[in-house]
């Protein structure tokens, strides 16, 4: 039974870990506390919105949000973690695409693995096995976790291609590079893969002195896949005169040192979307490792290998990534590609970092791997059957890097932080300060005032919460979150938020530079909707331009605050609602139009 143990110990560790993080969840459900910022109160409550409109598949249609802009400039219906939420009711769907992200991770991680090492794979397996485990439930951005894990796959199927002998052997490959992109997401990956394709067919012309004639045509035939699934953000895109907000946003403007700053610290310590935890074992190992296997190369008079050495390759694609994701800060460096490309205005080239999630982790297999071979020549050279403390440490460091990204607290572990409020509340005997799923959106709450008031359809608007509970609600609103709209709402929102703004210098700065979050501001520099389980505000007025507020067909406000100024402005109280289920009291304002 020990010896078992001992010889399968990967997968009674994965096992574990992924059953741990399946019960959590399955036993909270709703009452999961998952991330907020830039998730809950963005395209959750979009697909919920899209779902309760009936218009997912419709065409030619405006959305309930933002006074009605089109449908288009939401997700695509065809993308597999967008097909949850058709499909599925509010937490499931949340729930199933988390579920399928690390499942796409550990799969596309281990075919890559088996397809690179073939019958070493086997040799290998305790290291594979538990590095596919981490990678997969690395906590990046949810609505593209998909994405980010299905990155070995395509690599995968690129190797097929390019390593088929027949046509008839590359059409299955064809096949499903094309379908590709329904696990995966132009903005994020897609343009960047399709930019590592070109390199590489140029690569390997040089290489191999021939041109790679399936590799340029898989170029081809992912666009076509990517235009096919996801028609509707080419469209917007490519083929619409309509000036949006891109063209305005604050992408920062560094000096060069402080973006080659910026990219030293993208490389030390992942940002926001993407943290993948590497900082805490994964970059010490490698890093370490480098310096002695090149070490070994000079000392071993076999220097030209450090340029042919795999980690060596890794390490100066994670570095280039880095250095983008920098530059792309610096203005006379985004201008180049604006100008070069003007349809790429305001794309986000800095996120060529998203692959170092995937690099990271393959570096770290890489340097294990090489740990296991340096053991097992030790004890042949030696004679002996025992492998020393290389392979041993190479375990131990995999292990501990899987425990760190499960759980070390990042913005996006959503286990983490369930496990942790839950067992503050049971500990402390009270709630945490922040508000879980079902809470955050108190749809039971919001069922009982739409009753009340008898809601039609009519366009409103929030305050002291994010839009996005509206949205998720089904009451169409005039304000929301989105990064892609017109420039012209823009300008009628500072309009609308006039008052508000020029008391606010933060707040201003903060809508002017970037737009994407469209909400009625405090009239004093105060987070109105922040998603704390109490609104605490110490100006309680609402500063906005009613007779711009109205021409926006907005007859109802839905504020967690009791306005102090509300006779001043006309506004109506309907009515205050609670409920048991939810942490919120809701105040309703009629506009009076």
């Amino acid at each position: 039974m020990i010896d078992k143990f001992k010889k399968n110990w990967y997968l009674y560790l994965t096992g574990a870990l992924l059953a741990l993080q399946a019960a959590v969840f399955l036993i909270f459900r709703g009452e999961s506390y998952l991330q907020i910022h830039d998730n809950l109160d963005l395209f959750m409550a979009h697909y919920e919105m899209l779902k309760k409109a009936g218009i997912w598949f419709a065409h030619g249609v405006d959305a309930p949000i933002m006074h009605g802009i089109s449908r288009d400039l939401f997700g695509s219906e065809f993308l597999i973690y967008n097909l949850f939420y058709i499909l599925l009711p509010g937490v499931w769907a949340y729930l199933a695409g988390y579920a399928a992200k690390i499942a796409v991770g550990i799969i596309s991680f281990r075919m890559l693995a088996k397809d690179i090492y073939q019958d070493r794979y086997e040799t290998y397996k305790p290291l594979i096995v538990v590095i596919s485990v981490a990678f997969g439930i690395i906590p990046v951005f949810p609505t593209y976790g998909i994405a980010f894990t299905s990155v070995p796959l395509i690599i995968l199927l690129l190797r097929r291609l390019y390593m088929a002998d027949s046509f008839k052997k590359r059409l299955p490959y064809y096949a499903a590079v094309f379908l590709y992109p329904l696990l995966s997401y132009f903005s994020y990956h897609g343009f960047f893969i399709l930019c590592y394709m070109v390199v590489a067919v140029i690569i390997l012309w040089i290489r191999d002195k021939h041109f790679p004639v399936s590799t340029f045509a898989s170029i081809v035939i992912l666009s076509l896949g990517y235009i096919a699934f996801e028609y509707r953000l080419f469209a917007a895109m490519l083929f619409t005169d309509t000036v949006t907000i891109r063209t305005t946003m604050d992408h920062g403007d560094l000096s060069l040192g402080q973006a080659l700053v910026t990219a030293f610290n993208e490389f030390v310590d992942a940002s926001f979307h993407s943290e993948d935890s590497h900082t805490y074992v994964v970059l010490g190992v490698v890093l370490i490792a480098i310096v002695i296997i090149n070490f070994l190369h000079v000392k071993k008079k076999e220097s030209k290998k450090i340029l042919t050495d795999p980690i060596n390759l890794v390490m100066l694609w994670i570095i280039f990534n880095v250095l983008i994701f920098g530059l792309y800060q610096y203005e006379p460096f985004r201008h180049l590609f604006e100008t070069l490309v003007p349809p790429l205005t305001g794309f986000e080239f800095a996120r060529t970092a998203f692959f170092n999630t995937f690099l990271w982790y393959a570096e770290l297999l890489l340097v294990c791997t090489r740990m296991y071979d340096a053991a097992k020549a030790n004890a042949c050279m030696s004679g002996s059957k025992n492998f020393g403390v290389l392979k041993p440490l190479a375990n131990v460091i995999v292990t501990l890097s899987l425990l760190v990204v499960m759980f070390v607290p990042q913005v996006y572990n959503d286990f983490y932080y369930t496990c942790y409020n839950q067992a503050y509340k049971v500990i402390k005997h009270r709630d945490t300060s922040t508000v879980n799923y079902n809470e955050f959106y108190s749809t039971k709450l919001f069922d009982k005032i739409i009753d009340d008031i008898d809601y039609k359809g009519e366009w409103s608007a929030a305050y002291g919460m994010h839009p996005a509970v509206l949205n998720y609600n089904g009451i169409a609103s005039i304000d929301g979150y989105l990064g892609f709209y017109a420039q012209e709402y823009k300008e009628k929102w500072i309009a609308v938020t006039a008052p508000a703004l020029d008391n606010s210098p933060s707040l201003k700065s903060y809508f002017m530079g970037w737009g994407a979050r469209v909400s009625l501001f405090s009239a004093s520099d105060e987070n109105t909707y922040a998603p704390l389980r109490h609104m605490e505000l110490t100006d309680k007025r609402l500063l906005v331009n009613m007779d711009e507020l109205k021409s926006l067909d907005c007859k109802y406000i839905f504020s967690r605050i009791e306005f102090s100024n509300s006779d001043d402005l006309g506004l109506k109280l309907i009515g205050c609602y609670t409920d048991e289920s939810s942490p919120y009291e809701i105040y309703v304002y009629d506009t009076g139009i």
